[in-house]
């Protein structure tokens, strides 16, 4: 039934009975209304308008449902979506809307796909360029200072080491950054040798980085190993930039929900911030594998970020 025709019944069944009270009841008006009347009246009013009331809120109550999920939905945080009950343009309408949300989650999934396969191909590109252009360059010119050295005074061959030890430095750090873009390592030598290795790369004196990882592990396809290490990585870098912690713990463990990588630090924690681009990311990552990614308490008062793989995703 139209929902303007349900709604004009529930009205029309409470005047009716209303109605029905004034021409059949025992009870009459007198003129001047005498106060006992008065009381009757008023009385019998409250209690149509609260029935109309109750009528039109449990009507109107799959409408008040749906807005409420209109106003929380978030397509980086897939919930439950509101169920289609009853019959009419309400339920019309609750479908309507689940499956425009499952149209703009596909969709978001899809534009988010071709965005992080751009994204990793960019990274590609940028680290081929900085090994072969900039690292052959700058180890050419280590050769270079070595062979000037060996023929300079002592005087100029001790600056001449300076400059050797601060180019040599420049080149190491520009192969970090080029392993940081194209994690080499992930494709030579699988997920959990790259996940060793990123934890080493972050160890220093500052802060201290332990892995826990199983050794039977399921087999995970390149795209889910990929994320896993790009939100290892994502984690680990806020770990060291903005959290402060002087030790973290990345675990990669056999659940029964799925593969589980856990990465927890002992740092301030988020307190309530909102999240920035990194966070967006790893949750638009996760989206692509169809895995869940949570972030809560860590080690004391620190932060801990949770990516759950489901097993009958990521397996080959």
């Amino acid at each position: 039934m139209p929902l303007f025709w349900r709604i004009f019944l529930l009205n029309a069944v409470v005047l009716l009975a209303a109605t029905a009270l004034l021409l059949l009841g025992p009870v009459t008006v007198s003129t001047p209304v005498l106060l006992t009347e008065a009381v009757i009246l008023v009385s019998g009013l409250a209690v149509m308008l609260i029935a109309n009331a109750f009528l039109l809120r449990f009507g109107l109550g799959p409408l008040g449902r749906l807005a409420r999920s209109m106003a929380t939905v978030d397509l980086l945080r897939p919930g439950p979506r509101p169920v289609a009950s009853g019959h009419g343009e309400i339920a019309e309408l609750v479908t309507a809307f689940n499956a425009m949300i499952g149209r703009l989650e596909a969709e978001r999934a899809a534009s988010s796909g071709r965005a992080l396969s751009a994204q990793e191909a960019e990274r590609h590109r940028i680290a081929q360029e900085l090994h072969d252009e900039i690292g052959q360059s700058l180890t050419a010119v280590l050769l270079d200072l070595k062979r000037v050295a060996d023929q300079a005074p002592a005087p100029v061959r001790e600056q001449l080491h300076d400059v050797q030890e601060t180019t040599r430095a420049s080149l190491d750090e520009i192969r970090r950054i080029a392993r940081r873009l194209r994690p080499g390592v992930l494709e030579e030598l699988g997920l959990t040798s790259s996940l060793k290795a990123l934890t080493s790369e972050f160890t220093g004196p500052s802060m201290s980085v332990r892995h826990h990882i199983d050794a039977h592990l399921p087999p995970l396809d390149h795209d889910t190993e990929l994320v896993v290490y790009r939100v290892a990585q994502e984690s680990l870098t806020n770990a060291a930039r903005h959290s402060g912690a002087r030790a973290v713990d990345v675990t990669l463990k056999l659940t029964p929900a799925g593969v589980e990588l856990s990465v927890r630090d002992d740092g301030h924690g988020i307190h309530g911030a909102p999240e920035g681009a990194g966070i967006s990311g790893m949750r638009e990552r996760a989206l692509l594998i169809g895995a869940d990614l949570t972030l809560g308490p860590g080690l004391g008062s620190g932060t801990e970020v949770r990516l759950v793989v489901p097993t009958d995703h990521g397996s080959h």
